[in-house]
């Protein structure tokens, strides 16, 4: 299923299609190249670029591809697109001082990713950093870095098994949120409201703690079993989220509500349920004995 959108940049159109099935935006390229050219005739300026750009054996040129998309006078017609990545690339080919800050902003992204590469710890600290920019709460902040590194020892411990592919990685951890959450990785974005945004980002700690406790089972079950399989590391990662949906099962059993929840990003601080707000069962307290 795809979703056509039109977003405004510089008070022009860039129009847009949200692909579900892939989880990924497509941009139009000519409309990207107006605004970033103030080219009078942007089909002429992509035309001639992508010929150039084929001279010199651009793959990204080769792989874009074209949707239909609604034109000026409300036909929907083929149009070249991009995706996130791919326009990126193309923006590096695009020698105009509007294309200038991009071009900069990816060396710096770049020169820090390599950084990070060399000394894991920054890639920590600048990850905490970055949550505290966007208003989350430092509680929040710390659960969410222990889930970075228990995803970590999980996908380590993928790789022992062989398991190296990103779609294997997405198959795994499909099969594990669904046991302990019932609803798979694109059934959860969707209760959130959440398209290409990372879904752990949009947890509440009590969701990230079942997440998590789904992952390190996982991987402990793993090490035991030593599986040889794909298919045998797939049950195992069912065999994880099932303990962490027991554990589900038991908190909402004692505070008579769903944890999996709606809740996003949009409002960072209601991400941290406090324990007064896990204590409530209908209304009646829950009296803890000494």
């Amino acid at each position: 299923m795809t979703v056509n959108k039109i977003k405004v940049f510089e008070n022009k159109n860039v129009r847009t299609v949200w692909d579900e099935d892939k989880e990924d935006w497509y941009f139009s390229i000519v409309d990207v190249v107006a605004v970033l050219t103030d080219s009078k005739d942007a089909v002429a300026y992509w035309r001639k670029l992508k010929q150039r750009l084929k001279e010199e054996g651009n793959q990204t040129v080769t792989n874009c591809h074209g949707l239909k998309m609604p034109a000026q006078d409300g036909k929907m017609r083929l149009t070249d697109v991009a995706d996130t990545k791919q326009l990126l690339r193309l923006i590096q080919s695009i020698p105009s001082p509007k294309a200038e800050p991009f071009k900069l902003w990816l060396a710096q992204v770049g020169s820090e990713r390599l950084d990070e590469i060399a000394d894991p710890e920054k890639a920590i600290i600048r990850g905490a950093d970055f949550y505290r920019a966007k208003g989350y709460t430092e509680n929040w902040i710390n659960q969410r870095l222990q889930t970075i590194e228990m995803r970590k020892e999980l996908t380590d411990e993928w790789k022992a098994r062989g398991i190296e592919q990103e779609k294997d990685y997405a198959i795994l951890t499909n099969e594990m949120t669904k046991a302990w959450s019932g609803l798979s990785v694109k059934e959860y974005k969707k209760l959130k409201g959440l398209k290409k945004e990372n879904l752990r980002d949009n947890m509440t700690n009590i969701e990230l703690v079942l997440n998590m406790l789904a992952e390190v089972t996982t991987t402990a079950i793993s090490k035991s079993k030593e599986p040889e399989t794909f298919g045998k590391s797939l049950s195992i990662a069912k065999e994880g989220g099932s303990v962490a949906k027991n554990a589900r099962t038991d908190i909402e059993s004692r505070i008579g509500k769903s944890v999996v929840s709606p809740l996003n990003a949009n409002d960072k601080p209601a991400l941290e349920i406090k324990d007064d707000e896990t204590r409530q069962d209908n209304g009646i307290e829950v009296i803890e004995e000494d």
